[in-house]
């Protein structure tokens, strides 16, 4: 007799979903998505980067689950290092190489301030303290507040200044003060943009990329013309060349019909002298004989 063996629902042990929604106020998602966004765009030529955003994150399996700590936490964005982009449902850690994010941020909403919203923040720091967050990222685009930590060998430590501050990470920099908006900056220099900033640079550069096909259209008319023209130049060159061959052929040939009529005016001069030459032979005058 062959016993069954109950199998776990996967789905129902680690739910893709924490029921939370993913922001309580449009100025929080925004962040969300300019954040998350601009950093796949920064990562999207590299294969070995994952980003996710309000992703469920599982640190442990559930028989690893120590009383009273969480398995799971979803960060607004992570970021993980040595592992490939693509769709997940969950990041379950344990099929990912062990590899936990490095890099977190969680965007702050009017609930984070009350007695339960503090305590479900303090819990979220304590368990990227205790599963390898690298750096740790806090900010609250109401209040104009931003907070970090990095990991150092006793732990996540409290960053004391953005004035700037540079992700060793991604390379990222933060240029913040006291009362100011933050502000992101890729590597290179370039602003942190939303979509819509990015659509209108996009269709700028369709504009600029249309313009240039135009001019290059216009040059490459031009250009053709050019060589038309110099064609229609050549062909009359040609033909004013052909006819000037003509008229030297014709001026030969005339030149050559008056060398025959002087050479026959000649020969027959020879041939006159010669008749004459005869008669006075014969004792006639060649002058006193009647015209032929």
């Amino acid at each position: 007799m062959v016993s069954s063996i109950p199998t776990l629902d996967l789905d129902r042990l680690y739910p893709s979903g924490d029921g939370n929604p993913m922001a309580e106020n449009t100025e929080q998602y925004r962040w969300i998505v300019l954040i998350a966004e601009n950093l796949k765009a920064l990562f999207a030529q590299r294969d070995d980067v994952f980003i996710g955003a309000d992703l469920l994150w599982y640190a442990l399996q559930h028989h690893q689950k120590v009383a009273g700590e969480p398995i799971a936490q979803a960060p607004d964005v992570m970021v993980v290092f040595q592992r490939p982009p693509g769709p997940r449902l969950s990041y379950k850690q344990w099929q990912e190489d062990g590899i936990p994010p490095q890099v977190v941020f969680e965007i702050r909403s009017p609930s984070n301030k009350t007695t339960d919203g503090q305590g479900e923040m303090r819990r979220k720091f304590e368990f990227y303290q205790r599963h390898g967050v690298e750096e740790y990222y806090c900010y609250d685009p109401l209040a104009f507040e931003l907070t970090g930590w990095i990991r150092q060998a006793q732990g996540l430590v409290p960053l004391t200044a953005f004035q700037p501050w540079d992700s060793p990470r991604l390379g990222v920099r933060f240029v913040w003060q006291p009362g100011q908006d933050l502000r992101l900056y890729r590597p290179t220099g370039q602003p942190f943009l939303e979509f819509a900033r990015l659509d209108d640079q996009w269709q700028a550069a369709e504009s600029r990329a249309d313009r240039a096909e135009l001019q290059a259209r216009q040059e490459q008319l031009r250009a053709d013309q050019a060589q038309a023209q110099a064609r229609e130049e050549q062909l009359r060159a040609d033909q004013a060349q052909a006819q000037a061959q003509q008229v030297q052929q014709e001026a030969q040939r005339v030149q050559q019909q008056s060398q025959r009529v002087q050479q026959e005016a000649q020969r027959v001069q020879q041939e006159n002298e010669r008749l004459a030459a005869y008669l006075r032979s014969l004792g006639l005058d060649p002058d006193g004989l009647p015209d032929p």
